[in-house]
């Protein structure tokens, strides 16, 4: 089940939780705590940040962080200040979606609505209002920064030259071993498998009606192993969470009730809802995925064969045969090639490999080409069973980049310190002309940079 070249942004988010929305110092009311420009930061948005990061951030000390909170909020205070000076406008879209995805984060946690409340102190919409200011500042900030680092340009190639000869070659990334290769996909017989998955799931539903428990048939054949421990029960958690397809399908149940058959890129699903709240709900399912037969793998195996002793026998290229054969869209139009899937590149990290390809591809030569193998596509979680053979163009090895053969790698890098630096020189500059006041409660704070303490 799904859980549902950029710069990143110097200052941390925003965003009180839970039980740390009204944590205040001890015998300290909640007061302003820093003065940026006409900017002022809370008491207690530094105590629920710090709470936060060491909730889902893994501090183990949440007073040694609270200068780090406050710094990074200052320094999206000053960044905030200067989009607003130049007229820059908030992605709206965007706010939404941070504040929908930590309002499901909140309430899952939390349990539900009335428990957020209780903890806050404060009703649910108010909260709401506080995350989007919150958000809108964050996304202004951003965009900002964003700006400022854009300014700094492409570094040019006597710049990329001086970084690289300037930069201690102990300190450059290793890259790791590269992958050039080109594959021809067949898929087995879905249509077949998924009747079948779909006959099994509406006996399983059938039986259930009968009065046989739901969550004993999860807990013997469901495929999410996790919740299958469960009786199939998922816990109570925001729609926003999971494949839309599922949770519209929950939502629309009544508890007790039995969904229809539901299919994601997961697989099938029967859904029993157990419980819902507002835009949250408690339910169980079943997921199954389609299975594939030696039938199905042999004749995939033997049409595959057959392409690979054509290439062999030089009556098609293996070019011509992905585009002709392949069944993969992604990569039967390039002849085969795959590419990275985050960087779109024709070479591909040792470490972005399917465990099942690099097996193969590790003992292939340079030009060969494999036997035909079992993978599985990109699709959900764990992916779709496919059938494959794979062409290896070139190997690339690990090593330190260099000036002649990675040049686009150390422009990469010199770009984007100019980009840190661009952004360092404007916290500087505002730290330095900027109205800043800071309570003396954090005035024994060591920051990262100097100036604050005026």
């Amino acid at each position: 089940m799904r859980l549902k070249h950029h710069l990143a942004l110097a200052a941390v988010a925003l965003c009180p939780v839970t039980a740390a929305f009204s944590q205040k110092y001890e015998g300290v009311i909640d007061k302003t705590v820093a003065q940026i420009g006409n900017s002022a930061i809370l008491l207690s948005e530094v105590e629920g940040e710090a709470y936060y990061m060491q909730y889902y951030g893994g501090y183990e000390s949440v007073q040694n962080i609270r200068c780090e909170v406050l710094e990074n909020m200052m320094i999206t205070k000053l960044f905030y200040t200067q989009a607003q000076l130049d007229s820059l406008t908030v992605n709206p879209d965007m706010v939404e979606a941070m504040l929908n995805q930590r309002m499901a984060q909140v309430l899952s946690e939390a349990g539900g609505e009335a428990e957020v409340e209780k903890q806050a102190g404060k009703p649910l919409h108010k909260l709401r209002e506080e995350w989007r200011q919150l958000f809108m500042e964050q996304n202004l900030a951003g965009e900002m920064q964003r700006t400022v680092a854009g300014k700094a340009g492409e570094a040019t190639p006597k710049e990329v030259e001086r970084f690289y000869r300037r930069t201690s070659k102990d300190s450059l990334p290793v890259i790791p071993t590269q992958y050039r290769y080109s594959q021809i996909v067949l898929y087995p017989d879905v249509e077949r498998a998924s009747l079948e998955v779909r006959e099994r799931l509406l006996e399983f539903r059938q039986r259930v009606m009968e009065g046989e428990k739901f969550s004993l048939l999860a807990t013997l054949y469901s495929e999410d192993v996790q919740s299958a421990m469960r009786g199939g029960e998922l816990g109570m958690t925001s729609k926003s969470i999971f494949w839309p397809a599922f949770s519209d399908a929950a939502m629309t149940l009544k508890p007790g009730q039995v969904s229809p058959i539901v299919e994601t890129p997961d697989g099938f699903h029967l859904i029993q809802l157990i419980d819902r709240k507002g835009d949250m709900f408690n339910a169980r399912h079943i997921l199954l995925r389609p299975r594939y037969t030696e039938q199905d793998r042999d004749s995939a195996f033997v049409r595959l064969d057959s392409i690979r002793n054509a290439v062999l026998a030089d009556s098609i290229t293996f070019e011509q045969a992905a585009r002709k054969f392949s069944e993969d869209p992604s990569t039967r139009t390039n002849g085969g090639l795959v590419a990275d899937l985050q960087s779109g590149a024709p070479y591909v990290a040792v470490d972005m490999l399917k465990p099942a390809e690099y097996a193969v591809l590790r003992n292939m030569k340079e030009g060969e080409i494999s036997a035909p193998m079992v993978s599985t596509d990109n699709e959900g979680r764990t992916g779709n069973t496919v059938y494959k053979i794979l062409k290896l163009e070139k190997v690339v090895p690990s090593h330190v980049p260099t000036y002649n053969d990675d040049f686009n790698v150390l422009q990469n890098m010199a770009t984007n310190q100019k980009a840190q630096d661009a952004v360092e020189a404007f916290i500087r500059e505002k730290i330095a002309t900027t109205y800043i006041v800071i309570d003396p409660i954090f005035q024994k704070c060591v920051f990262k940079r100097d100036g604050w303490l005026k």
